[in-house]
């Protein structure tokens, strides 16, 4: 088994945390100097994260939560949010890339338009979908990567996202996308992995109901 399979095989979502655990801000910073390569689409990089380690706050967001039991004993809680407007930031993103010659002002100016206008003609409702994928995609990266560094995770739907923006001052457009709790499982409360479907249950070829016979 490969190094890749063995971490997707063991990663598990935390159901209960060991108390008193604490995670370095060097470590978040290795953990996210890495997470950054997560794909987005034209490299737009819509999600932000808010996390939280100081145990006041904590206590707010575990009443957002619905005073679920992972957030208070699990050593932060991770706010995943999704930007709907990143498009505006597309000058800025591709300014380095102009500055160094590997973008001419035309294409630097073609990639600005092109991208304003492709999220602005779709509207609110597909910017707000692609900031829900973007920041999905890093988080499920995020999670991996602190399995790799021997951290568990899980992430969770269960809050109230206006009562979590209230909690950590979160402005507007920024969207509430999960919440990831992180620590050290407690290996002595880890229940059995919940059933997975047949990969035949959930994968088709060519089509909607195709099967890979010819």
């Amino acid at each position: 088994m490969s190094e890749l399979e063995t971490l997707v095989t063991n990663r598990r979502s935390a159901m209960n945390f060991v108390e008193g655990v604490d995670i370095p801000e060097s470590e978040f910073e290795a953990m996210f100097s890495l997470n950054k390569f997560a794909p987005s689409a034209f490299n737009l990089q819509h999600t932000h994260y808010v996390v939280v380690t100081d145990p006041e706050i904590k206590d707010k967001v575990y009443l957002a939560a619905n005073k679920q039991h992972k957030v208070k004993t699990a050593s932060a809680a991770i706010l995943v949010l999704g930007d709907p407007k990143a498009y505006r930031q597309v000058g800025a993103l591709n300014e380095g890339m102009l500055a160094l010659g590997v973008m001419s002002k035309l294409d630097y100016d073609l990639e600005v338009e092109n991208v304003t206008a492709f999220y602005e003609s779709r509207g609110e409702r597909f910017q707000r979908d692609e900031a829900i994928r973007s920041a999905s995609l890093s988080a499920m990266q995020l999670m991996l990567i602190a399995k790799d560094r021997g951290w568990d995770t899980c992430p969770m739907i269960g809050f109230d996202p206006q009562a979590m923006s209230e909690a950590l001052d979160v402005p507007e457009p920024f969207v509430p996308v999960m919440l990831i709790t992180i620590g050290k499982s407690d290996t002595a409360k880890i229940r059995p992995r919940g059933y997975r479907k047949p990969v035949g249950q959930q994968v088709n070829y060519n089509r909607f109901g195709g099967s890979s016979s010819h």
